[in-house]
């Protein structure tokens, strides 16, 4: 299985940082992972970075959207949506953090599954760095590996 991440700028506080390439390395046991950071657009208009998504995007890709509005689920619910996918033989993931404008309508069209991290609102640094953790999570659960409660 392979994950690719689109998130829009970099992860600039090195702390935050540090923590993003942790749980990255740790889902890299799982799954092959791969980063696209798009330039940060800085305006309200969300254009310009959907149509830079969309072109990292092939029809064959599960599309993940990290959405406010976007299905909550539990660990050991995402744990099952993985075993899912890798049961459907499922080969290329991609979870899509947008910028601090959301993302275009275009974007949100083609995802396939809509995801909220939490009913709480996130920095994107820290829902980059939630989501890398839950993704270790789910794994952990999938093949019963001791993780830290």
């Amino acid at each position: 299985m392979n994950f690719r991440f689109i998130w829009i700028g970099k992860t600039k506080d090195s702390n935050w940082r540090a923590l993003q390439e942790d749980y990255f390395r740790r889902v890299s046991h799982f799954a092959s992972c791969s980063v696209v950071e798009i330039k940060d657009n800085m305006r309200a208009d969300t254009t310009a970075e959907g149509k830079q998504i969309l072109k990292n995007l092939s029809s064959r890709d599960l599309v993940v959207l990290l959405d406010v509005d976007g299905r909550k689920i539990s660990s050991h619910d995402l744990a099952d949506t993985i075993s899912s996918w890798q049961n459907r033989s499922i080969r290329d993931v991609v979870f899509i953090v947008g910028g601090a404008n959301g993302v275009a309508s275009e974007v949100a069209e083609r995802a396939d599954l809509r995801l909220s991290l939490s009913f709480l609102t996130f920095t994107h640094e820290m829902a980059r760095v939630i989501l890398l953790e839950q993704l270790y999570r789910a794994f952990c659960i999938i093949n019963r590996f001791p993780y830290q409660k």
